[in-house]
């Protein structure tokens, strides 16, 4: 299983980039929402390191191996919780994530059908469906500012000062500054003080500033 991918960029196109890896070309599926990312930071010969989803298409008689790329954990992550919404699939998702994942995960959060249905392949069901199976749940998504890296969160069964730590790190890694970051931490526990996960945590952080 090929987790990560770091070469050098020999060609871009509209929906995958190609990546010399010591003599070895890897065509590698950049979702749009991560394609944003890149584009205006990234330049032919540039080397660039990936954290990839690899999975195999399985047609009648052929298997064709697949790489999905993502500029770091969070990415990804978001993208495997959208994959278990039934009916789309990695390549699916793939080509449905064409808006910032932060507006994305905005959109789910606030049942905004309209929004998810001008995502390619997603009409008014799967949108409907998207929203039941994640609405709630993604709320750690929405704080992404999609033009910067960031690092995935998990947690369970910890202190409240680990879990502060935990959720400090995230959105420093996102960006955010230390002093107000500190503060929305602080914020988000006076008003839910029974949160016990760095996910709970940030999924509260999210629903207060989403409400100003």
């Amino acid at each position: 299983m090929i987790c990560r991918i770091a070469g050098k960029l020999i060609d871009k196109k509209q929906e995958s980039i190609i990546l010399d890896v010591n003599g070895i070309c890897y065509e590698v599926f950049i979702p749009r929402a991560v394609m944003l990312g890149l584009e205006g930071h990234i330049q032919e010969k540039d080397i660039i390191s990936l954290i990839t989803y690899h999975y195999f298409q399985v047609e009648p008689s052929k298997t064709f191996p697949f790489l999905i790329g993502f500029l770091n954990e969070i990415e990804k992550e978001f993208f495997e919780k959208f994959i278990t919404v039934s009916g789309i699939g990695p390549k699916a998702a793939c080509r449905a994530l064409s808006l910032p994942i932060s507006t994305i995960a905005q959109a789910i959060d606030m049942g905004d059908i309209t929004v998810l249905k001008s995502l390619p392949g997603i009409g008014e069901q799967r949108a409907r469906e998207i929203i039941a199976k994640l609405q709630g749940k993604i709320g750690k998504f929405g704080l992404i500012q999609d033009t910067v890296g960031a690092a995935s969160c998990a947690a369970g069964g910890r202190g409240k000062q680990d879990i502060q730590e935990e959720a400090l790190e995230v959105l420093s890694q996102l960006q955010y500054k230390k002093l107000e970051a500190k503060n929305m931490v602080e914020h988000a526990l006076r008003r839910n003080p029974d949160i016990k996960t760095a996910e709970e945590l940030l999924n509260e952080v999210y629903k207060q500033k989403a409400k100003k």
